[in-house]
C-alpha cells in the first residue's frame, strides 16, 4: 500500500539549494525547508478550479486550496513535479503548464520554496480521493469573499493575492 510518508522529499536551505533528501515523514517532522509545486487551474471563462483537502492531509486538512500541486520530489525538477501532481490529483495530463513566479512561505511548521504554474483546462476532473474531496470552478473575488468566512491554506490564498495583483 502506498505511504506518502515514505516518499523522498528534496530538502533546500533558504536560498533554495539543494541539501539533502530525505523521507517526507521526517522533513514534516522537522519542519524542513522543502520545494512544492503549485498548479493553478483557470477554465476558459478565467474562473479558477478551487479543490477542498480531505481531512486525512498531513498538512492543512479539510481547507480549501486555490492550486493542485504537492512537494518536489529527490531528482525532480519542479515542472514534472507540477505535471505529476496535476495528474494524481485532478486527472489531467498533457497540458501546458506555465511557470509563474518562485516564492518562499513560512508559517508555523509549513518551509517551502514554491514554483507557481498555471495552465487553462475546462474539466472533466479526476479528483484523488485521499487528496481532493471535492472541486469547482469559481471566480477569483468569490475565492476571496468565501477565504473571509472558511478556512484555506495560508501558502494558497497568499498565492492567489499576488497573480490577483497581476490579474487586475
Amino acid at each position: 500500500m502506498y505511504n506518502p510518508g515514505e516518499e523522498i522529499i528534496q530538502i533546500v536551505d533558504r536560498e533554495n539549494s539543494e541539501v539533502e533528501a530525505l523521507p517526507r515523514s521526517i522533513m514534516r517532522q522537522q519542519g524542513l525547508i522543502h520545494r512544492a509545486s503549485y498548479i493553478l487551474v483557470f477554465n476558459d471563462q478565467e474562473e479558477l478550479f478551487l479543490q477542498k483537502r480531505t481531512a486525512s492531509k498531513d498538512l492543512y486538512p479539510s481547507c480549501w486550496d486555490v492550486a493542485a500541486g504537492g512537494v518536489v520530489l529527490a531528482g525532480e525538477s519542479y515542472q514534472e513535479s507540477a505535471a505529476r501532481e496535476l495528474a494524481e490529483e485532478l486527472g489531467v495530463e498533457g497540458v501546458k503548464c506555465s511557470p509563474l513566479f518562485d516564492q518562499y512561505f513560512e508559517e508555523d511548521d509549513n518551509r517551502v520554496w514554491g514554483r507557481i504554474f498555471s495552465c487553462t483546462h475546462n474539466g472533466p476532473f479526476r479528483l484523488q480521493e485521499e487528496e481532493v474531496a471535492y472541486g469547482c470552478f469559481m471566480t477569483v473575488p468569490a475565492i476571496f469573499e468565501l477565504s473571509k468566512k472558511e478556512d484555506f491554506t495560508p501558502d494558497g490564498i497568499d498565492i492567489l493575492r499576488k497573480v490577483a495583483q497581476g490579474l487586475s
